[in-house]
């Protein structure tokens, strides 16, 4: 992302910049295109400024994906209206409800990744527009949100995957929620530092939640069938090089299906489009972007000629399933897109999600972690994609649940 200097000089694009300047793909998708999958998900906002599922109900982090994806494609007006939304809607103790509909509560509880999210969209807004004003308001919201995640941190440094309705920590984390987590604590900490109220606190959290989520597989319950918790520890940032490379290759067989795109499920013969872009952002952040473009084409499939994308393909029936088009699949559509075309200041969020000459084999606390002992230090690289010794907790969720 930009430093301040050059965020600060930046005008407010605007409301729908020419095309030359939206993203593009040469060869895929123009920027006409784009432009049409950004008016699709647009069209799904709500009243209130929510953008939610197919079936109504909203979650702050694929909300903010949403946000983000607009701001990309230049209907800056409803990426402020979602943002609002945001603002609006978070709870005095700085979380947001798992899940709402028409305006009201229909989960209580809050999830670590969910509320960590908006550090990322409120970065990514500011780094397209560079609006100062935008940054300072919505600060307060990014502080408090981002000290009620780590309230959720244990010693060893993963999160708890969610805080109950009665207000209890969950007893496991997720990998890929964990390492969504991580970028979302980069980009809060950005943020602080631009907004001239330096967070150390934050950035010693946020390497020991890197550390353990590169090093220590055995903190995370095993979602090992879920595509999500293959690449997520590369595009939230702690796995990133070399690792990154050789953790993206062990996988690439089991969850890859040539000419159509990533599976949601390693047992399943779904693929799905938002697990598909991702990967895409995970190729582009470790430098392997002629596979990145590779797979964005393959997954064009997906796509309704008026602009909006369908959920997935189940390969077998050679239907679409769900019969659903998402707006979340939209969004990583377009943030993808801007990733490989690098169009706006924004392009770049999920590549500079990893720190520079920070070393995820070096943790905050060792002794937190157990590295603190003589020949107990795991190291990032490939033994880290695998799964022994974690813990079994298959009646949870999904990684991240988007789909």
């Amino acid at each position: 992302m930009p430093g301040r200097d050059g965020l600060a000089g930046a005008a407010t694009p605007a409301r729908v910049p020419p095309a030359s300047v939206l993203p593009s793909v040469p060869g895929v998708l123009t920027a006409e295109q784009i432009l049409a999958t950004g008016r699709s998900i647009a069209a799904s906002q709500q009243r209130d400024g929510a953008i939610g599922w197919p079936d109504g109900h909203a979650d702050p982090w694929n909300h903010v994906e949403c946000a983000m994806a607009l701001s990309a494609c230049g209907l800056r007006d409803a990426a402020r209206r979602a943002y609002d939304w945001l603002r609006a809607g978070q709870r005095p103790d700085g979380s947001w409800p798992k899940a709402t509909a028409g305006g009201l509560i229909v989960d209580t509880a809050a999830e670590s990744n969910q509320v960590a999210y908006p550090a990322v969209g409120v970065w990514h807004e500011f780094g397209v527009t560079g609006d100062e004003a935008f940054a300072a308001a919505m600060w307060p919201t990014v502080r408090r949100a981002t000290e009620y995640v780590l309230g959720l941190q244990t010693a060893r440094g993963e999160l708890g995957w969610e805080r109950t309705a009665a207000g209890t920590a969950a007893r496991y984390a997720l990998l890929a929620g964990c390492s969504s987590v991580h970028q979302s604590l980069r980009c809060a900490i950005a943020l602080a530092e631009y907004m001239g109220e330096p967070q150390p606190d934050w950035e010693l959290a946020a390497d020991q939640l890197g550390h353990v989520v590169a090093c220590h597989p055995e903190a995370f319950a095993d979602k090992s069938r879920f595509s999500m918790d293959w690449y997520y520890p590369v595009l939230g940032g702690p796995v990133r090089g070399i690792a990154g490379q050789q953790r993206l290759a062990a996988g690439w067989d089991t969850f890859v299906v040539p000419g159509l795109g990533a599976r949601c499920v390693s047992d399943q013969p779904w693929v799905t489009g938002a697990e598909t872009c991702e990967l895409v952002l995970a190729l582009d952040a470790v430098g392997d972007r002629a596979r990145a473009a590779e797979l964005f084409d393959a997954v064009q499939h997906l796509r309704d000629p008026r602009g909006a994308y369908w959920t997935g393909w189940q390969f077998v029936n050679q239907a679409h399933y769900p019969a659903e088009q998402s707006s979340w699949t939209a969004a990583t559509i377009i943030l993808a897109a801007d990733a490989l075309s690098g169009t706006t200041g924004g392009a770049g969020i999920f590549r500079d999600a990893a720190v520079k000459g920070w070393s995820a084999a070096g943790p905050v606390d060792g002794t937190a972690c157990g590295c603190g002992q003589p020949g107990q230090a795991p190291g990032p690289g490939p033994a880290s994609a695998g799964n022994a010794g974690r813990a079994s907790a298959d009646t949870g969720p999904g990684p991240l649940e988007h789909p």
